[in-house]
């Protein structure tokens, strides 16, 4: 009498070797990467806040993922809701036991279902960290913490679910792609960040100067450039093909590019080329190549990198002070406007030879634009409401904005009663 051969487990090693590495690299984006990066360009009486909010925003958000948001976010419901949001089957990791035969087969078949959701974390915890960019140095810390909790569950999740999520709005049901996040890391952080600075009002005091630390704003920006790798790359979810390495190499490619244009278009409009300006163009580069980054070639990847920078240099050097809103650290002009030219871009240079998933405009699919436009409005739309009723609740309840007081001596003193510097400005 034979016996039964026991199941081969599907897990690759190589792949979740990459995922677990990739996942480390995102974390290290927003802290120590965004913190430093944010931290460079306040005033020194408001750098701790920055750096708090990072640190605490990873690990706030940490414990909400494991939860309840990763199966929000990419779990099953039923009924009217099931393309808009998941359920709570996966809640504290219910049914994730690391098992060798426990993989999730809809997102990454090849990897433990815990690495797969551990590496999805770190795109949750860097979303609401790179909103506090637009509403920095006048928020208290209590208002913040919650603005965190509420913003996860009710802005980031949803958009997440309905892009990425297996039977969502915009990916499944429409086509939508985004291969790391353009729609739902950058343009949902960045539409919230111009909803709260909006409700929020300018800060006290901008008159005097801000940026404090640029060494800060560079090493940030260094960070961040290193950990986009696994951002982008580690998105493909495997390294036993190409995928991950064209997403690596598309990523440096437009983020060169946009730190050169950048740089151009300070020279031409002002004068002199400088190193704030390369950075903020490098971190343009690498938001607009991250819907992109699995689907383009380099050609496209050049186009991608070298446009975006004069769109959101244009945002930032003459847009925003038409205008008059007071978007800290143009979170808004980067993230939203590098993250819709991204998505849309995707929709013109994706090309079948580089992900069969999908094709462009310039690759005989004249209607991925289209949706491309849709799946913009929809984050655009969504996330803007959500966040302006957010802020109305905590404001109404607990007070959003610091005193004036508290503004001016600084949200170090003010919230943490520490400081940076011996010398405050």
């Amino acid at each position: 009498m034979g016996t039964t051969p026991a199941p081969v487990s599907p897990i690759n090693s190589g792949d979740t070797a990459w995922v677990l590495t990739s996942a480390a690299l995102v974390l290290a984006m927003t802290a120590p990467g965004l913190a430093l990066f944010y931290g460079g360009m306040v005033r020194r009486k408001n750098v701790l806040s920055m750096l708090m909010q990072c640190f605490m925003c990873l690990s706030i958000v940490s414990v909400l993922w494991v939860v309840y948001g990763y199966s929000l976010a990419f779990g099953h419901s039923k009924g009217f809701w099931v393309p808009y949001i998941g359920g709570f089957d996966w809640a504290m990791l219910r049914g994730m036991d690391p098992t060798p035969m426990n993989v999730n087969t809809d997102y990454a078949p090849t990897i433990p279902h815990q690495a797969y959701m551990i590496f999805q974390c770190m795109f949750a915890v860097i979303t609401p960290a790179l909103v506090i960019g637009s509403f920095a140095e006048r928020v208290k810390f209590s208002a913040w913490v919650w603005f965190t909790v509420l913003w996860l569950t009710f802005a980031y999740c949803p958009i997440a679910h309905m892009v990425w999520a297996s039977d969502g709005l915009a990916g499944h049901n429409w086509g939508a792609l985004d291969f790391a996040g353009g729609t739902v890391v950058h343009m949902n952080a960045g539409i919230a960040g111009l909803a709260t600075a909006l409700y929020l009002g300018k800060r006290i005091g901008t008159d005097k100067p801000g940026m404090h630390n640029v060494p800060f704003v560079m090493i940030g920006a260094s960070l961040l450039w290193f950990g986009w790798f696994g951002f982008n790359a580690g998105s493909a979810v495997e390294s036993h093909d190409g995928l991950a390495t064209s997403a690596f190499v598309v990523t440096n490619t437009a983020t060169a590019a946009a730190a050169i244009s950048w740089a151009a278009c300070e020279w031409i409009f002002a004068g002199a080329p400088t190193l704030v300006g390369a950075c903020s163009g490098a971190v343009a580069g690498l938001v607009a190549i991250t819907p992109a980054s699995g689907f383009v070639n380099v050609g496209g990847s050049l186009w991608i990198g070298l446009l975006v920078s004069v769109f959101c240099y244009c945002m930032v050097a003459f847009v925003k002070p038409k205008l008059g809103y007071d978007d800290t650290l143009d979170a808004f002009g980067v993230h939203y406007i590098g993250g819709l030219w991204g998505a849309l871009a995707t929709g013109l240079f994706a090309v079948k030879a580089i992900n069969s998933a999908g094709s462009g405009v310039f690759d005989g699919n004249p209607g991925q634009f289209m949706i491309q436009v849709k799946a913009c409005l929809l984050t655009t739309v969504y996330t803007f409401t959500v966040t302006l009723i957010i802020c109305f609740i905590i404001d109404k309840t607990i007070g959003m904005r610091a005193s004036a007081e508290d503004e001016v001596i600084g949200i170090d003193l003010s919230q943490h009663h520490e400081r940076a510097y011996t010398i405050l400005d």
